[in-house]
Formats: structure tokens, C-alpha cells, sequence
């Protein structure tokens, strides 16, 4: 996505300098498709790795029991509904631009449906994720030990260091 943008703008500026345009929609389209699935496939992937956005402030005063629960109603209650309310709401929206092929009304630009389309697929992966970050809530609470259950996330933070 960076070297897509640097590109650009250097095409876009060596264009200026010699009288050509060197730069295009296309281009353009392709950045705003990379910044796209960055934050959409990223997004599963922040909440398995417990990256997601927290108000710590409130969480640090609290125990971990609090915390799971608070983990557990936020997921319940809120995440899981909101993954099924966008994968049904993007049905008939990408279910219409792949029917129809749909392009960039942009001259050069490019196809849009493709873009489209990773909208319930990532959706669906974050639903996928928040459920199995639910289990693991619940088999807490349950008696699972708490270390071994969620040191997926403490595993992980600790490779990437």
C-alpha cells in the first residue's frame, strides 16, 4: 500500500515535470483496495491477538474474572450481533455489484466488485473469531485454567517482540 502511494505520487510529479500523465485512477483505486483489506482481514486478526481497542482505563481497576465478563457480554452482546447485522446488510449490496460486474465509474479505474466482496467474507472471519474468543471466555468461567486458555494472545504478543 506505501510503495503503491509513493509510486503514485512520484509518477504523478515526474508526469508534471515531463508534460505526461504517468499517473491513473487505477492507481489511485489501488491503494484505496489495499488500505480496504488491510483493516478489513486485520481486524480478525487484532482480536485473536487481543490488539483490538480496550478502555484500559476502566479494565486496569478491575480483576481478570470482571474482565472475561465484561469480554464475554461485549462479545455476546455486541460484536457477534454487529458481524451477522453486516454480513446479512452487505448480502444484497455484494450480491448486486458481482451480478453486474461492477466497474469504477472512474475512467482507468478499476473493477469494484472484487473489493466488494471481502466485505461479508471479512465479516465472517471476525464472526468466526469472536465466537471462538467467546469459548474461550466461557471455559474460563468455567473452570478452565486461565493462563493456558487465553495464552494464545500472551504467546503471541511475546514472538512478535
Amino acid at each position: 500500500m506505501v510503495v503503491v502511494a509513493a509510486a503514485n505520487a512520484v509518477l504523478r510529479y515526474a508526469g508534471r515535470a515531463l508534460g505526461e500523465n504517468l499517473s491513473s485512477n487505477a492507481w489511485l483505486e489501488l491503494q484505496w483496495y489495499l488500505f480496504s483489506l488491510v483493516f478489513l482481514l486485520g481486524a480478525p486478526h487484532a482480536l485473536r491477538r487481543g490488539g483490538h481497542v480496550r478502555v484500559d482505563v476502566l479494565l486496569e481497576r478491575w480483576g481478570p474474572r470482571a474482565r472475561l465478563w465484561i469480554d464475554l457480554v461485549g462479545g455476546l452482546g455486541l460484536l457477534i450481533p454487529f458481524c451477522v447485522f453486516a454480513i446479512w446488510n452487505s448480502y444484497e449490496f455484494v450480491a448486486d455489484s458481482v451480478a453486474t460486474l461492477e466497474q469504477s465509474p472512474d475512467p482507468g479505474g478499476l473493477p469494484r466488485w472484487p473489493i466488494k466482496l471481502v466485505v461479508p467474507l471479512a465479516f465472517g472471519l471476525l464472526l468466526l473469531q469472536s465466537v471462538a474468543e467467546v469459548l474461550r471466555r466461557l471455559a474460563v468461567l468455567a473452570g478452565a485454567p486461565l493462563e493456558e486458555t487465553l495464552a494464545l494472545h500472551t504467546d503471541d504478543r511475546e514472538e512478535a517482540a
